[in-house]
């Protein structure tokens, strides 16, 4: 990371030793029988078990043996994601194993979805004992209040970039507050996924793939991930690998700190081909972006990689809940700004959520005659530009003259801003290039009723997922202004006449937002839009004995072909 977070975090090296005699978790942490929550098979009923298989038959002798250790790496950074979620997660874990009873598995079943004892589709109520979920997550002292930490920094402006850093958790040395960088704190697990992700690299006989986890491996002891990210954007590899430290949403006090996942999957290069002519669309959609030209984000790296992928096992935050069907990275405004972004889709998890979830939350939401326009092209297509879309817009900004970024500022509101702004500029971007001919209509047509059955699935996460609270915005905002509207019996549909307006009008808000930086902006747009009203209330609640995502099944591990 940055060099004065190295030269802060060994200033804060010295005070290891006080550390240990620092504030411990205390969330959970009471000894006895653990409360189980009376509707415990319900709540494990929500997730699907669905096998995933990637197709590695054609790969090279030294790929194959490179994924072994790779899917080993990817458990060690499952390892750490749960001290991240929660530093009580590996005391915890063995009450959790020793319960008996007829809720025992389901228990434990949730406990290992949700990587925690927190329900993160109700707002991390507890599902075990009764410990309310530190809002920080195992990143800062779970007695810390927001006002302590910006008093700190007000107090101590040097500390802020450290203090700050997405790669260094806080701590109390007495009275002080110190960044211990990941490197430190997650020492004995990061060096043994280095380990493994050289001797995958050893093994391995794609140049790009070597470089990239050689690279990864010594930014895991080091924190500086600049380098492996730059790395990354040029890997050509069969194998897709993203592991390490990436998305924010986790740590719900600032939105500072970022998780460790793993994918490693296996790329679908047919599939890849056909949609990256979409690549060099990205400067003329930054061009069409409903906002001043002054707010537009000319700088970003044009170099935009589309790659779709099948996957062979995940891990961490990649993990944990709700499960991922694209990715967009790296975070890094510095890479962005040099080599774009990467648009990474998942079709063995987009096709068994469609299949498994999506058709029948349409069945439900939209009128009858109706649901016939749900598509599995629009859907995918939808997802894709999802993920471009955050490549688009607003990053490194002005606010008060001081250079910044939109997530920055945001604090704690960036992840449901920007995930649905994404969700948004998928459907207006899609329309744009429709409109020039490089999308077909076939695409196109079926899209509002797509997205609007989307909405309805993905408000099931909670208020509490940066995704769920996103939809509700969404959904609200368009109910509002004439977009969509509901039907007498209660179902939910697009008004074709309002729905591209609406959508337009969305788009900009969100975007100034983020533009703007505007914490107490993003704010009232929650208070306004953020509450699920009694018409979607109604259908979600028709949706009880639909399950609310799946959980994935690895054929790698479950030995299924």
């Amino acid at each position: 990371m940055e060099r004065n977070v190295r030269e802060c975090a060994a200033r804060c090296l010295v005070l290891m030793s006080l550390l240990a005699c620092g504030a411990k978790p205390t969330a959970g942490t009471a000894d006895g029988p653990l409360k189980v929550a009376a509707d415990i098979q319900a709540r494990r009923a929500q997730f699907v078990r669905q096998t995933l298989a990637a197709d590695t038959s054609d790969l090279a002798a030294g790929d194959r043996k490179a994924i072994e250790h790779l899917v080993r790496a990817a458990k060690l950074v499952d390892a750490i994601f749960q001290r991240q979620a929660w530093q009580g997660n590996p005391e915890f874990a063995p009450r959790v194993r020793s319960l008996a009873g007829p809720d025992a598995q389901a228990a434990r079943d949730y406990f290992r979805i949700m990587m925690g004892p927190w329900d993160r589709l109700k707002e991390s109520e507890p599902f075990l004992g009764s410990a309310k979920h530190p809002a920080g997550a195992g990143f800062y002292p779970e007695d810390m209040p927001k006002e302590e930490f910006e008093r700190w920094l007000a107090a101590h402006p040097d500390d802020r970039k450290a203090l700050t850093s997405p790669v260094t958790v806080i701590r109390r040395s007495g009275k002080d507050l110190v960044a211990v960088p990941y490197s430190h704190e997650y020492r004995d697990l990061l060096q043994q996924a280095a380990a493994e992700l050289n001797a995958a690299a050893e093994t391995s006989t794609s140049p790009s793939l070597r470089k990239f986890l050689a690279l990864r491996a010594d930014a895991f002891l080091s924190d500086d991930y600049y380098a492996s990210d730059v790395a990354w954007m040029d890997l050509d590899s069969p194998v897709e690998v993203v592991i390490g430290p990436y998305e924010t949403y986790e740590d719900g006090l600032f939105g500072y700190k970022a998780a460790f996942e793993a994918f490693i999957c296996a790329e679908r290069p047919k599939d890849s081909e056909q949609l990256a002519r979409y690549k060099k669309e990205l400067p003329y959609l930054e061009s069409r972006l409903p906002i001043p030209d002054e707010r537009k984000n000319t700088k970003r790296g044009s170099e935009s990689p589309i790659r779709v992928a099948d996957e062979i096992i995940t891990g961490g935050d990649a993990l944990r809940g709700v499960q991922t069907m694209a990715f967009n990275l790296p975070n890094d405004e510095r890479v962005r700004e040099a080599k774009g972004s990467k648009k990474v889709l998942l079709k063995n998890m987009m096709r068994a959520k469609y299949d498994a979830i999506l058709t029948a939350v349409a069945s439900r939401a939209l009128p009858a005659d109706e649901v016939a326009s749900l598509s599995f092209e629009a859907y995918f297509h939808h997802v894709l530009f999802h993920e471009l879309s955050h490549g688009l817009g607003p990053g490194r900004i002005k606010v008060g003259g001081r250079d910044t970024e939109a997530r920055l500022e945001l604090k704690d509101l960036y992840g449901a801003i920007e995930e649905a702004k994404a969700d948004v500029l998928g459907v207006y971007t899609l329309a744009v290039l429709a409109n020039k001919k490089t999308v077909p209509l076939s695409v196109v047509q079926p899209l509002p009723w797509t997205y609007l059955a989307g909405l309805f699935r993905a408000a099931r996460f909670g208020a509490a997922d940066a995704h769920g609270l996103g939809v509700v915005i969404q959904a609200n905002y368009l109910l509002e202004k004439g977009a969509i509207e509901v039907t007498p019996n209660g179902r939910f549909r697009p008004v074709l006449a309002q729905f591209g307006a609406g959508i337009k009008s969305l788009a900009h808000d969100l975007l100034m937002l983020e533009a703007e930086g505007s914490y107490t902006g993003a704010q009232e747009l929650v208070k306004r839009y953020g509450a699920v009203k009694p018409a979607m209330a109604k259908v979600l609640e028709s949706l009880h004995d639909v399950p609310v995502d799946v959980e994935p099944v690895f054929a790698i591990e479950s030995g299924a072909k």
